[in-house]
This record gives structure tokens, C-alpha cells and sequence, in this order.
């Protein structure tokens, strides 16, 4: 599997299967703490809710986050649902500007060496990426296909709870996830990671 694969989508209605698909926000602005949506963001998600709403999505949630927030908000306007924020989609660490961004690179990519280390957001990445899991685990196959709004950083903590590091698509770690890339689970089972064929189509 690579970086950027193209999904063709599962079938909705698949009677026992949890199909989640996990939307990493689209493009933001280049602020400290929480920026919006940039317009290329907007596009991305505009994108991005028309793909989903094809897969006949049953529900959708987000992250509290404003970047994320904006873009299930464009993606609700297309599919006709109802947003759900859920605390559990937050970022595993968002710099808030009360300390110089080269240390917080620096803390984010130490946490990332070190699965266990507690960066300042007072989280490890293994403990995000649990995080993360246990809201997928808990949702009913019957509100499924759903779409779930989060981050690039603990969507990737949790593909490395359910993965080992050399099965994930190159450039992954180094890079993290491209702006509305998908990452579609079947019962915590990554089928596609980090997908944006539909940003091209």
C-alpha cells in the first residue's frame, strides 16, 4: 500500500461490518493555535463531502478542532447529516503559539521515535492512537459507512497501534497525511490509508 492511494470506496450496507472512513482536514492556515480552512481547504472538503455522500455515509463526527470542525461542516451540507463532535478526534498535540514552534516540532517528532514518550500535550502517541481506537471500537455497524473528521497525527497513531511501522505506505512518518486524504477501516482492518484519488477525480 502507498501514500496516496486511490480509493474505489466499499459498499455501503455490509451487514456486520463497522466501515469507517477517516477524513484528515482539509488544507489550514498557517497559524498558531486553531486556524481555519484555507480555500484550497475548502475545495479539498468540498471534494472530499461529494466522494462520501456517493458511499451513501449513514453518519458523521468530528473533532472539536476548527479545522476539522470546517470541514465536516462542508461535508454535512453536501451528505445532509448532522455533525457529532467527539473530544476523542482531537489532534495528539496542537501548537498553541505559548512556545516557540521549533520546540514543538521537536517534541512532536521525539513522541514520534518514542511511542511512549508524553510529549507536552501530556499524551503519548501509542496512548492517542488508543485514543483514537476506542472510538472506532464503539461504533455500531448499523450507523455505518461513517465519516469521521480528525487529524493526519493520530490517524497515523493508530494505524501504528494496528500496524507494524514497515507495512505503513512510504513517507508516512516523515510527512503525515496529505489534507482531506481518506483512510477507510473495515472493523479496525486499514484497507486504504492516506488516500486523495478522490481530490482528482
Amino acid at each position: 500500500m502507498h501514500l496516496g492511494d486511490t480509493l474505489h470506496g466499499s459498499p455501503a450496507g455490509l451487514d456486520g461490518i463497522t466501515l469507517v472512513y477517516l477524513v484528515q482536514h482539509g488544507d489550514r492556515g498557517r497559524l498558531p493555535g486553531d486556524p481555519g480552512l484555507t480555500a484550497t481547504g475548502r475545495h479539498q472538503a468540498d471534494l472530499t463531502a461529494h466522494w462520501l455522500h456517493a458511499r451513501g455515509l449513514r453518519a458523521l463526527y468530528s473533532s472539536p478542532l476548527r479545522r476539522a470542525r470546517e470541514t465536516a461542516d462542508i461535508i454535512a451540507a453536501v451528505t445532509g447529516l448532522p455533525v457529532q463532535p467527539d473530544a476523542r478526534l482531537r489532534e495528539r498535540n496542537n501548537w498553541d503559539g505559548s512556545w516557540p514552534y521549533e520546540h514543538f516540532l521537536a517534541d512532536w517528532a521525539r513522541a514520534t521515535r518514542d511511542r511512549d514518550f508524553v510529549s507536552l500535550g501530556g499524551e503519548s502517541s501509542r496512548q492517542a492512537g488508543n485514543r483514537l481506537r476506542g472510538f472506532v471500537a464503539t461504533m455500531p455497524a448499523g450507523l455505518t459507512p461513517a465519516g469521521v473528521v480528525t487529524h493526519g497525527g493520530i490517524t497515523t497513531d493508530l494505524l501504528r497501534n494496528l500496524l507494524p511501522d514497515r507495512e505503513l505506505p512510504a513517507g508516512l512518518l516523515e510527512t503525515g497525511n496529505p489534507p482531506c486524504a481518506i483512510t477507510t477501516l473495515e472493523d479496525l482492518t486499514a484497507v486504504s490509508i492516506a488516500a486523495t484519488g478522490h481530490l482528482h477525480e
